[in-house]
Parts: C-alpha cells; structure tokens; sequence
C-alpha cells in the first residue's frame, strides 16, 4: 500500500502529514484531524487500515505541538491550525478533500470548511461543538484546574514515545487547554455560510451532549446527524476510548462511507 510522508510549512509552523493509498479520480482523499492531546496513531490507527481496505485514500495531519508537529510561539487555534492544514494540501497540490475532525480537532475541520469552502467537500464533524454551552458547566470548571495528570494515559506514552525531550508533554497539555478555555465558538450565522456536505457525529454518552448535536444538525445547511451508542471517539477506534477494541469502529465505518459516497 502506498504511503508518503512530509512536512508543509506555513509560516514557522511545519506540519507533519501521511499521505495513505493512491488518489482516486472519482473521489478526493478523506482528510484526518486528530483530537486534542492526540496523535494521528492515538487517534486513528484503527481507522485508517479500515478506510484503506475500502479503497480511500487518507491524508492524515498532527496539530501543532503534537506528534511529529514540533510547536512554535504561538498559541494553538483552529484558524492558525486550518491555515496549516491547508499549507498541507497545497504543498500536496489537493485542491479538495473530505474532511473528518474528532472532538478539538473538528473545531479545524469546521474552521476549514468556512474559510475555504472550495476545498472541503464533504465534512465529519465527530464528537465536537460550536458553542460553549454544548458541555456543561463542570466541564469547563474542570478544564479550569486541569493537570497532566488528568490527561489519559494513552497520549502521554504516546508523546513520550515521540517526544522524549523534556518539557515536551507539559507543552503540548498547555497548548491544548489554552485552545479549549479560550474557545468562543461561532455564532450560527458563521455555521450557516458551511456549504460542505455536513455529517454530524457524536455519542449517546460523549462530551458533547446529544441535544447540542442535534442543534449543530440544524443549523449547518443540509447537515446530517448520526448519533452512535458509545463515548468520545470508541466509534472512530480513537485508542484513548476504545482501549484498543475496534468493534465499534467497525460498525461505524460503513455508515461514514456511505455518507462519502451519497
């Protein structure tokens, strides 16, 4: 199976790319936006064998600060982290993708979709949220007092793995938290201006509540919603949910293809 790999630059920021599988002409490729603390294998080494035995070609990015994306000065934000995704796809001279962003990582998918809608063709937007008021209000206490040490497990072995340097881990954390305390989310009017195929998907038992799924479903222009038994990111094979149990995934991946394919 084919398989490339890179760096793009935009600006100071170089970030990392695979490219998986040969392109198609009657479909673009399916792009992969990690979630916070995580990794493009955290997030989707499960997922991508799968979208490959279904003949999709996957380009699949790690956010800076993460992975194999060394952070610069800046903050971390879904605009700067759209304007390197799409530094990728221009250094790959792909003009349009399907995109799926899980959980922080749909805030850039989203972000991509309304900046530069005439690359995004069809766009998953995967256990996240547009507004604040979608996760409760623990849930931002919580994020509030946060520590490395209420990050899980599975992504701090896998940035050590990586990033053995130290300091590394308590960057990438600060980056992430940053990002989510500072978030604002967008008013339905910036939504409505997505002219991407939209797919909204979540779980019965997420971070993000049903209802805000729901409301997301209506707001961006002709959305679709599938709302999937399990918790934040087990449907996508995401490791730090799943623990590794693909079952789920496997039920899922059909009903995104087919999505895809409509």
């Amino acid at each position: 199976m084919a398989f490339t790999h890179g760096y793009a630059a935009n600006g100071d920021l170089r970030m990392y790319y695979e490219v998986h599988g040969h392109a198609l002409a009657d479909q673009p490729p399916l792009l992969l936006i990690p979630g916070g603390g995580s990794t493009i294998e955290t997030s989707f080494a499960g997922l991508i064998p799968a979208l490959l035995a279904e003949s999709r070609q996957v380009i699949a990015v790690d956010e800076e600060g993460h992975g194999r994306t060394a952070a610069t000065g800046r903050p971390l934000t879904a605009e700067d982290s759209a304007e390197d995704v799409k530094a990728v796809l221009d250094a790959l001279n792909v003009n349009s993708v399907d995109v799926l962003g899980f959980s922080a990582g749909g805030h850039t998918a989203l972000t991509l979709a309304m900046r530069h809608p005439s690359y995004v063709r069809c766009l998953i937007a995967a256990s996240t949220f547009v507004s604040r008021d979608a996760v409760a209000d623990e849930f931002w206490e919580g994020m509030a007092k946060a520590t490395l040490d209420d990050m899980p497990e599975a992504y701090k072995d896998a940035d050590r793995r990586l990033n053995p340097e130290p300091g590394h881990l308590e960057r990438m954390f600060e980056l992430d938290r940053q990002r989510i305390l500072t978030f604002s989310g967008w008013p339905d009017e910036d939504l409505r201006r997505i002219t991407a195929r939209t797919l909204v998907l979540s779980a019965d038992r997420d971070v993000v509540s049903a209802e805000h799924a729901v409301r997301m479903s209506h707001v961006i222009p002709g959305a679709r919603l599938m709302i999937v038994p399990g918790g934040h990111g087990d449907y996508l094979g995401e490791l730090a949910a799943s623990g590794g149990d693909l079952r789920a995934m496997r039920t899922a991946v059909p009903y995104l293809l087919r999505f895809l394919e409509d």
